[in-house]
C-alpha cells in the first residue's frame, strides 16, 4: 500500500528519519503507520479501525481554507490562511481521519506536549471552532478549560479572534462576552475554569485542558470527561508543557501515554503526541536536539528565541529548570528509573525451550505484600548465556472493584493474572502453586520476606522446600545490580509477561549514602511486587558459591 496522505508523509518522514522527532514522536508515528498498513489488508485492523482521508482533508481545509490568522497579514493588509506545519497537519490529521467501523472517531481523548510556542492553543482553537460549526454535532459544547479564568481565556480568545478574522466565520458565528454560538445547530463555545462550571453539569461535545501541567488535582478533567457520556464522538484534548508535580493529573496522563506508546498498555481511543528528547541529548549545549521538543522549529518557533533561552538557563540556575521543562520538555524532579525498559523490551525476544530448563539451577522468589494486594512468585533459571524468568501473580477479586480502571481484568482474561475470590489473595492456593512449581522445577532456594510470608515459608519447609528468609531494602543492592546488569546485557529471558513489564516500568530506586540502590515501594506510583520477587530470587542465584573444578588426579609412584 502506498501511502500519500499528508498525516501519512509526515509520519513517513519520521520513521525514516528525514525529520528529526523525540523517542515518543517516533513511536506515534510508527503506530499509526502500523495501524494504516493492518487496515488496507483484506482481514482489516483487529478492532476494524480506518483511517479516512476525506475526514482528515475536511479539518485540514478547515484550518487552510477557512481560518484566517489574525495576527499575520499578507501584503494587502488581510490575515494570511492558518497554514498547518506537518507535525500539526499529523495531529489534527492523525485525531480527525481514524474511524470506528460505525463511522465515528476513533480517538475519544488527544494528549499532546510540546515545547512552549509550538502554537499548541491556536490549534486548539481552531479544532474548537471545526467542532462548533463543522461537526453536525446539535447542542455541541465546547470548553476551554483552565486553572483560572484568564488561563482559560487564552485559547477562547484565540478562536474568537479567528472568527473576527475569518469572512466565513463571522458570518455564522453570534459573539458575546465570553461566548460563542452557532445557532443552526444551537451550540457555543465558553471558557470555563474549575471554579465557575455552572450550576448545571456541562455535557462537553469538545473540551481544552490547557496547560494541564498546572492543574492540582483531576476533579476538572474527571467532571469534564464524565459529561461527554451520551456524546458519540466527544474530544477530551489536554495540551501542555512539561511539569514538574509527579503526583499531578498531567504526569498521570503523560505516563498513560507514554506507557501506551511504547505497548506496555493498550488505549485504541487515545491519540498522543508527546514531544521529548532522547536520553542522552542535552539540550543545553547541543542545539541539534532542540527539534525533538520544537517540532516546529523553523516555521512557527526560531531557533534564536530557543538560543536566548539556553543562555539564560546557562547563566541563571534559578532558571534551568524552567527553560528545561518549558522549553525542551523535561519533567524535573524525576525519580531514577530502576531498569532500562528498551533493553526490557530487547530481552522480551529471546526465547528458551522448556526443555532447556531441565537440570538447570532455579531459585525462588516469593512476594505477599499486603493481604489485598499482589502476590508475586518468580522462578529464575540459570543458563549457560543467559537466565530465564517466569512469573506468576495473584489478586484478590475485591481489587478489581477497587481499581477499575487498572487492565486486571483483561490480564485474568489472558491468563496471567490469577483472581482469587474475596477481599484477600487466597495464600493456601499460592502455597499449592509454589510447593508444586518448586518440586517440578527442582527450585533449589525460595528468597521470602518473613514479615508477610512467614506462615507459607513454615508450611513449605516442612514439605522439605529450602526457604531463605531475605533482609528487604539495601540489602539486595548488589542483587538489583545484578539484574540490571542482566537487563542491560539482553541476558534475561522474560517471556513478555505483561503484568511484569508493567511492574517493572513501575520501579524507581532510592540511592543510599554508600552509592546503594533500593527499590521503593513508596515512590512507585504503581505495584512493583513482580520485580521485589524477581530480585529476591536473583539475590539466591548470586549467592551460590562457585564450583570449584575438579582436582587433578594424583600419580602415586610406587
Amino acid at each position: 500500500m502506498k501511502l500519500t496522505h499528508r498525516v501519512d508523509r509526515y509520519a513517513l518522514d519520521v520513521d525514516d528519519g528525514r525529520i528529526v522527532a523525540g523517542p515518543l514522536v517516533r513511536l506515534a508515528c510508527e503506530r499509526h503507520l502500523r495501524d494504516r498498513h493492518a487496515a488496507a489488508k483484506k482481514s482489516g485492523h483487529q478492532l476494524g479501525l480506518f483511517f479516512h482521508d476525506a475526514a482528515a482533508n475536511h479539518i485540514i481545509e478547515f484550518f487552510e481554507g477557512v481560518l484566517r490568522l489574525p495576527d499575520t497579514l499578507d501584503e494587502y493588509g488581510d490575515p494570511i490562511p492558518f497554514l498547518l506545519t506537518p507535525a500539526n497537519t499529523f495531529i489534527v490529521g492523525s485525531i480527525f481521519g481514524w474511524k470506528m467501523p460505525d463511522g465515528y472517531r476513533r480517538f475519544r481523548e488527544a494528549y499532546v506536549e510540546e515545547g512552549k510556542g509550538n502554537a499548541k492553543t491556536p490549534i486548539a482553537a481552531g479544532i474548537g471552532l471545526y467542532g462548533l460549526v463543522m461537526d453536525n454535532e446539535m447542542a455541541a459544547e465546547i470548553y476551554s478549560v483552565a486553572t483560572g479564568i484568564e488561563q482559560a481565556r487564552i485559547c477562547w480568545r484565540d478562536a474568537d479572534r479567528m472568527v473576527d478574522a475569518s469572512p466565513d466565520l463571522y458570518e455564522l458565528i453570534y459573539k458575546s462576552a465570553d461566548n460563542l454560538s452557532y445557532a443552526a445547530t444551537y451550540s457555543w463555545f465558553r471558557p470555563l475554569t474549575k471554579e465557575k462550571r455552572g450550576k448545571s453539569g456541562p455535557r462537553p461535545h469538545f473540551v481544552f485542558f490547557d496547560e494541564e501541567h498546572e492543574y492540582a488535582d483531576a476533579v476538572v478533567v474527571n467532571k469534564m470527561r464524565a459529561g461527554m457520556k451520551r456524546r458519540k464522538q466527544p474530544l477530551s484534548l489536554g495540551i501542555t508543557n512539561s511539569g514538574f508535580d509527579r503526583t499531578s493529573i498531567c504526569w498521570q496522563h503523560h505516563e498513560h501515554a507514554r506507557k501506551m506508546l511504547e505497548g506496555i498498555v493498550d488505549d485504541q481511543r487515545l491519540f498522543a503526541f508527546v514531544c521529548g528528547l532522547d536520553k542522552d541529548d542535552d539540550p543545553l549545549t547541543d542545539k541539534s536536539c532542540h527539534i525533538k521538543a520544537n517540532p516546529n522549529l523553523g516555521i512557527i518557533i526560531q531557533q534564536d528565541y530557543l538560543d536566548r533561552q539556553v543562555e539564560n538557563a546557562t547563566n541563571i540556575p534559578s532558571e534551568t529548570n524552567m527553560v528545561l521543562r518549558l522549553n525542551f520538555c523535561v519533567w524535573t524532579s524525576q525519580h531514577t528509573p530502576a531498569w532500562d525498559m528498551n533493553k526490557w523490551r530487547e530481552c522480551g525476544a529471546l526465547t528458551v525451550t522448556d526443555e532447556e530448563l531441565v537440570g538447570a539451577p532455579c531459585y525462588g522468589g516469593l512476594d505477599l505484600g499486603q493481604t489485598d494486594d499482589f502476590a508475586a512468585w518468580a522462578r529464575l533459571w540459570e543458563l549457560d548465556t543467559c537466565c530465564v524468568l517466569k512469573m506468576r501473580f495473584w489478586l484478590p477479586r475485591a481489587a478489581l472493584a477497587k481499581y477499575p480502571d487498572r487492565p486486571y481484568a483483561e490480564w485474568e482474561q489472558a491468563g496471567i493474572l490469577t483472581v482469587t475470590e474475596g477481599d484477600t489473595t487466597d495464600d493456601d492456593l499460592v502455597e499449592e502453586t509454589v510447593l508444586e512449581d518448586a518440586r517440578n522445577d527442582g527450585v533449589l532456594e525460595i528468597a521470602y520476606d518473613k514479615r508477610f510470608a512467614h506462615t507459607i515459608a513454615l508450611h513449605l519447609q516442612a514439605a522439605e522446600i529450602t526457604m531463605v528468609d531475605t533482609p528487604q531494602g539495601f540489602g539486595l543492592n548488589e542483587s538489583i545490580r545484578s539484574v540490571s546488569k542482566l537487563i542491560a546485557g539482553v541476558q534475561l529471558a522474560h517471556g513478555n509477561n505483561l503484568v511484569m513489564t508493567w511492574m517493572m516500568d513501575n520501579s524507581v530506586l532510592r540511592n543510599g549514602r554508600n552509592k546503594q540502590v533500593r527499590l521503593d515501594k513508596e515512590a512507585a506510583k504503581e505495584k512493583i511486587d513482580g520485580p521485589s520477587a524477581l530480585v529476591m530470587a536473583n539475590a539466591r542465584r548470586i549467592a551460590q558459591p562457585p564450583e570449584l573444578p575438579a582436582e587433578d588426579p594424583v600419580l602415586v609412584v610406587i
